[in-house]
């Protein structure tokens, strides 16, 4: 018995017959001016191909209805054909009834198996997602093409249906069917999708077999496969022995490198790709700029980004969002406005991902007007638009217009995710925020993110920074998982709390964990020794970065090192590591040792330093102060004098030291000399008593007859 879709009998079906055609014709009309009936036949079935060809489909059918009244006249294989460019017609249009009726009449002419219609039948229930259909036609059709199974495979594979994409390959094959050129790359699609690695390597022996193991389709779709599977050398050895190479061939190996993060080689085969003349699309384009920013080389990305504005193929959103997070990271502004220009002449500035790019880039670039010029001009924002400008304001620790914005979101019926968290807790660290910190803390506890390991670093920062450092350890004892992140907050905390030893214990823990540290833990750790004078420990650390954990000092790590010896009054050494160092030093280190010399009483060492700070010409007022009070203490009053006199050329003057202090009712500004706090009264005596406690812990030898900083200040001024 024929098969019926959808499990309808034949009389059903056939109830889906127009009733013209049902009629056996009796009488065909004859015009005087069409005497030969082949004329007539062969005008009506051309007319009926233009027809379907151009969607018109209802007069398409009383094409077919007239020639059906010729049928004494019409060959079966023009009725077939006209059939089959119905099929395709209604398949075009996406009228399914239509086909159906088409369907119908070939189940009553028992001719839905010919050869010329089941590829077209297959095509139109496949079209409508009506796959289960489709594959039992072919298997009752006993066709040993592969045309109609490729029409069901590729249809599969279109549909995301891969295991059925294979499954309909192996029926194939089974059925003694030999597939083509158009078989294999929908199956190695499916392979690939599912990392059904065991099948993938029998379809490519059956491949390495044929006649299609040189195809160009076929080896493209191999190479996909093979960058699904992560296996960069057998991909890179199919497209070395390729003759021949298109855009997708050059693109299919190249993000095969970069989703391996092997960015050498794709980078190496992009110049390749670049000089053999092969069209760059739009898509390696990006993959290779992309990899540049992944790398760190922002320029080199940014660069190309400037290259395919010159080319045919243009920028395409991921471009410009390339485009705008290179000049982000760089700090180019001014290419940053041109590739936003260029986004607002292709209409780009309305996609979400390029406005929230667009914020950062801004923000970043220290020009939060035009960030929040960008955040206004959209109507509807979305809580990703949110987090960009919150976290542009958190990045430069503008805490009051962060948390203003926070509230706003709030207002506007967003809840914060974890994005918005981990852009707000590490700004609650840096100014010490400890109310802002426990109130996030509260709502991450209610909200269960406890996976998210990011957010709990951040807390135990917010804690740490806070001087709360029980708290901070309290925190990270609760964490299921803790990474160097974790370690480093703690260590940093306990260090600047003058807990050296703790630290230290942590630091051997971590290593104990399997945890390895990385440069910022090692710059906490040499901090953690220099704050509690822990000079053999802090060399042996020193000693130990490079041939234990593999890290190479840089300029930061010297500079804990000069402040370790500098806070433990070995100030020669400090001076011979500046010297051995590979590394220009910087304002801050000269800094240091400056101060440091200035505290111990060598004035020889302090004005070497003092000589090489002042060389530097630093914006910073503070460093010239540190200067001052040095030649002072040596009594080098002329030097003084041209310190005087440079300032007052550059018109510096240093800003009175200022402190923000939590109260019941908010932050309130305390700044040096302020007598208009109504507080003023009391906060000075307590102040003038909290600065000789701490001279009396430091132990510090200070030089009763050595003018205060205002005191200099007042002599330069």
């Amino acid at each position: 018995m024929p098969y019926i879709p959808g499990g309808l009998t034949i009389s059903d079906i056939v109830k889906f017959i127009p009733k013209s055609w049902k009629k056996q014709p009796s009488h065909v009309p004859r015009t005087p001016k069409i005497h030969n009936d082949s004329m007539l036949i062969e005008s009506l079935f051309k007319s009926l191909g233009h027809l379907a060809s151009h969607g018109h489909l209802h007069e398409a059918f009383k094409t077919f209805t007239l020639l059906r009244l010729h049928s004494f006249a019409v060959s079966g294989d023009l009725v077939l054909h006209s059939a089959a460019s119905i099929l395709s017609a209604c398949v075009d249009v996406r009228a399914f009834l239509p086909g159906l009726q088409i369907h119908a009449h070939c189940i009553s002419s028992g001719v839905e198996y010919h050869s010329a219609l089941v590829p077209k039948l297959v095509t139109f229930y496949s079209a409508f997602n009506l796959h289960s259909e489709a594959q039992s036609i072919n298997e009752n059709s006993g066709i040993l093409h592969p045309l109609p199974w490729n029409v069901l495979i590729a249809s599969y594979a279109k549909n995301e249906f891969f295991e059925e994409t294979v499954a309909a390959y192996k029926r194939m094959v089974s059925k003694g069917i030999r597939p083509d050129a158009f078989t294999y790359p929908s199956v190695l699609k499916a392979c690939g999708e599912t990392l059904d690695f065991a099948c993938g390597r029998v379809v490519h022996g059956s491949i390495e077999v044929s006649t299609y193991k040189s195809s160009l389709y076929v080896c493209n779709a191999l190479i996909s496969m093979y960058k699904r599977f992560g296996n960069v050398s057998i991909a890179r050895r199919l497209f070395d022995r390729m003759s021949e190479r298109d855009a997708v061939s050059w693109n299919a190996v190249i993000s095969c490198y970069a989703s391996e993060g092997v960015w050498s080689e794709a980078f190496e085969l992009f110049d390749k790709m670049w000089f053999s003349g092969v069209e760059v699309s739009v898509i390696t384009w990006n993959i290779v700029s992309g990899g540049c920013l992944h790398t760190g080389n922002y320029a080199g990305a940014l660069g190309l980004v400037s290259r395919m504005r010159n080319f045919p193929t243009s920028l395409d959103p991921v471009a410009v969002i390339i485009g705008l997070k290179a000049c982000s990271l760089l700090g180019a502004i001014r290419l940053g406005k041109e590739i936003h220009g260029f986004a607002i002449r292709c209409f780009y500035d309305g996609i979400d991902n390029v406005r929230n790019t667009l914020i950062t880039m801004y923000s970043k670039c220290d020009d939060l007007r035009h960030a929040f010029t960008v955040f206004q001009q959209i109507e509807e924002n979305s809580l990703s638009t949110w987090n960009s400008i919150i976290s542009g304001y958190a990045q430069v620790n503008r805490s009051e217009e962060a948390s203003y914005l926070l509230r706003e979101m709030l207002l506007a019926g967003f809840q914060p995710n974890s994005i918005t968290l981990a852009s707000i807790l590490p700004l609650c660290a840096r100014v010490a925020n400890l109310q802002h910190g426990k109130e996030f803390h509260c709502y991450i506890l209610r909200r269960s993110f406890e996976d998210y390991t990011m957010l709990w670093n951040s807390l135990v920062d917010v804690y740490a920074k806070s001087g709360k450092i029980v708290a901070a350890k309290q925190v990270s004892d609760l964490m299921s998982e803790r990474d160097e992140v974790t370690y480093t907050c703690l260590i940093d905390g306990y260090g600047n709390q003058g807990e050296g030893k703790v630290a230290l214990a942590l630091f051997s823990e971590m290593l104990r964990s399997g945890i390895k540290p990385d440069h910022v833990t090692m710059v906490a750790v040499l901090s953690a020794c220099s704050h509690s004078k822990l000079v053999h420990e802090g060399e042996r650390l020193f000693m130990k970065m490079e041939c234990e954990y593999g890290i190479h000092p840089c300029l930061q790590h010297f500079s804990c090192m000069v402040d370790l010896y500098g806070r433990a009054g070995l100030l020669v050494r400090a001076r011979d590591i500046i010297h051995r160092m590979p590394y220009e030093p910087s304002g801050a280190i000269w800094a240091t040792l400056l101060n440091a010399c200035h505290i111990h009483g060598n004035t020889e060492i302090g004005e070497w330093a003092a000589e090489k700070l002042l060389e530097m010409k630093p914006e910073n007022p503070g460093y010239y102060v540190l200067i001052a009070n040095m030649y002072a203490a040596a009594g080098s009053w002329s030097k003084l004098a041209e310190v005087r006199t440079f300032m007052r050329d550059l018109g510096m003057k240093k800003a009175p030291g200022c402190a923000w202090i939590d109260t019941d009712s908010g932050f309130t500004l305390f700044s040096a000399g302020d007598t208009s706090s109504p507080q003023a009264c009391d906060t000075f005596p307590l102040l003038d008593g909290l600065n000789q406690l701490m001279k009396d812990a430091a132990g510090y030898a200070i030089n009763k007859e050595q003018s205060s900083d205002e005191e200099i200040l007042q002599e330069i001024g």
